[in-house]
């Protein structure tokens, strides 16, 4: 609206204010004017009034001087001339020709001219009414005069109506000329609120694309006033937000750059649980904690809450520990201040599982080669014996102790095998042979390969990809043998009715991605953190001839680590198991 613009206001307290000046100046010219009419009316009657007192004086034919008077002082100007009580001369002939010497000889200040002899000058308003009723204002003149040796009165007098039309006529132009400078103050209060808005305006929209983050930005400077060095100051505000904004932008980066590279995970959460920043390793662990405890809120876990309250109660860090999904996990968290205040934490997630697993792996790994080796070489030694004692009766008997430690034998070569390709994978000194596949395909034909065995034991086995093409740098032999190895165990680990699925999709920060679901009997979780490890066996009871060497998952992430890609478990009892890995896209020395 235009009352709520700042040209609205402008003019209108410009024209307020210069409206109340006229108002004042007019009245006080009318007042002005009109004193002055009746001064300079005053001072002419009496000055004709000296004159003709002068000029009687000095003419013995004073009935001539009065006449000859009366002829130059105008139809406008009456003389009277009283001598006592009665009239002498007078020249009335209109409007107040009925002034008697009642009327002035009960006027106080008139009274003195006949008794004191003094000269009065006042405004009176004569009985006499004129032709609208209204009595009829003059402007009287009284003087002593000495005709023929006697002492007389001479009185002049004028009607107040030519005075007040004069009057009139001038507070007319007074007001007109009021009204037109009251037009042209609107007319130059719209211009200088215009001059004046128009700069602002420019500098209102330029703030809201300011707003929108468009900081370059800018307002043209069209003066050298306090506008144009508002205008000025606006563009260096501007230049500078523009700077800080950068300066944000590279600060924000640079922390983000920091924290995917750190190895421990760092949440940052306010005080309600809202979850403000993480690293990939604290994804990882919120990804476990979500998974385990079927929670599907998305807030800070619980466990971090629960040390929060501790170092807000403390003002100082809490230290915690968590196992999830077969991981060690040490929980650090710390308080974050704002305004004096604590407005939430920062927790340091660090997987402590490569360590005690090492810890562990150094006690278990000669024992499990031991124990690995020893069921074989036992059974070799025991069969060679019968056969040199000749403990077998029969050639059918002797065949099937050679059988038997031709198979130890061989068995004990793959497990020496899978423990130097292990040991080559952990040395780097595994080539890898990088081509383009097709995955669908790839991935359909791998699981083809196992329908009859699916089959068998009564499993739905099938594969899940994207219905478009995707191709993608990998060793596809080293990729078969990992989900080889993890079909078969999902397989094996399944109850008959229940179902393996094969899937992969795109992720633009993970690359390549898939996954082997089952529905088994899963994996307890103080065995998750040792899946990976070498010799691990999930069940412990089963059979060593018909179970493997324990080294499949083992070769599995040692050939993922070498695509320089991840590979994940998670599992319930009884639910079942799931195997996640990724694969980059190829890195530059790698093409």
């Amino acid at each position: 609206m235009l009352w709520r613009s700042v040209v609205g206001k402008l003019w209108a307290t410009i024209l307020l204010l210069v409206t109340f000046v006229l108002l004042i100046l007019t009245v006080f010219l009318v007042e002005f004017f009109e004193n002055f009419q009746i001064e300079e009316v005053e001072n002419n009657l009496t000055k004709t009034a000296h004159r003709i007192v002068q000029i009687t004086n000095e003419h013995s034919n004073t009935d001539e001087v009065l006449k000859i008077s009366s002829e130059l002082v105008g139809d406008e100007t009456k003389i009277v001339v009283f001598q006592n009580d009665s009239v002498v001369y007078s020249s009335n002939e209109g409007d107040l020709s009925g002034i008697s010497y009642e009327f002035l000889e009960n006027d106080s200040a008139f009274h003195r001219v006949f008794t004191e002899g003094k000269t009065v000058e006042k405004e009176i308003t004569h009985p006499q009414k004129g032709e609208d009723g209204e009595k009829i204002k003059a402007i009287v003149i009284g003087m002593p005069l000495e005709l023929n040796g006697k002492q007389h009165q001479l009185f002049l007098y004028q009607s107040s109506e030519l005075m007040e039309e004069a009057i009139g006529s001038t507070t007319k132009f007074i007001l007109l000329a009021a009204g037109v400078a009251i037009i042209l103050t609107t007319i130059f209060a719209f211009f200088l609120s215009t001059r004046i808005n128009a700069p602002l305006n420019k500098m209102k929209e330029a703030a809201f694309e300011v707003a929108r983050g468009k900081f370059d930005t800018k307002v043209p400077i069209v003066t050298q006033d306090e506008i144009g060095e508002l205008a000025m100051a606006f563009n260096q505000m501007g230049k500078q937000l523009k700077f800080n904004m950068s300066a944000l932008s590279q600060e924000k980066e640079h922390l983000a750059s920091i924290l995917s590279s750190m190895a421990d995970g760092v949440i940052t959460f306010n005080k309600d649980g809202t979850i403000l920043e993480t690293n990939p390793p604290a994804e990882r662990f919120l990804q476990s904690w979500y998974f385990e405890k079927q929670d599907e809120s998305n807030d800070v876990p619980a466990v971090l809450m629960t040390l929060f309250n501790q170092s807000d109660i403390l003002d100082k860090e809490q230290i915690g520990e968590i196992s999830l999904q077969g991981h060690d996990w040490v929980l650090i968290v710390s308080p974050l201040y704002g305004a004096g205040s604590i407005r939430g934490a920062v927790a340091i997630l660090r997987d402590m599982t490569e360590e005690r697993k090492t810890d562990k792996l150094r006690t278990d790994f000669i024992a499990n080669v031991s124990h690995e080796l020893r069921t074989p070489i036992s059974m070799l030694q025991g069969y060679s014996e019968a056969i040199i004692d000749d403990v077998a009766g029969t050639e059918e008997d002797k065949k099937d102790m050679a059988q038997v430690i031709y198979d130890e034998s061989l068995r004990m070569g793959r497990l020496v095998n899978d423990l130097l390709d292990l040991a080559r994978m952990e040395s780097g000194k595994v080539t890898l042979r990088y081509e383009r596949i097709e995955v669908t395909g790839y991935i359909e034909r791998i699981v083809y390969k196992f329908n009859g065995l699916a089959k068998e034991k009564g499993i739905q086995l099938y594969a899940k990809t994207a219905s478009e093409e995707t191709y993608w740098d990998f060793d596809h032999d080293r990729i078969e043998q990992v989900l080889t190895n993890l079909i078969d165990n999902a397989i094996r680990h399944t109850p008959s009715g229940g179902t393996v699925e094969v899937s992969q999709w795109i992720e633009e920060r993970n690359g390549l991605v898939m996954e082997v679901k089952d529905s088994g009997t899963g994996i307890p979780e103080e065995d998750l953190a040792y899946v990976f490890e070498r010799f691990y066996k999930a069940d412990k009871a089963r059979t060593r001839g018909k179970s493997g060497t324990g080294l499949g998952l083992a070769i599995a992430k040692n050939i993922i680590d070498a695509h320089a890609g991840y590979i994940s478990v998670h599992s319930l009892l009884d639910i079942g198991t799931t195997f996640t890995f990724s694969l980059p896209r190829m890195l530059e020395e790698n093409e």
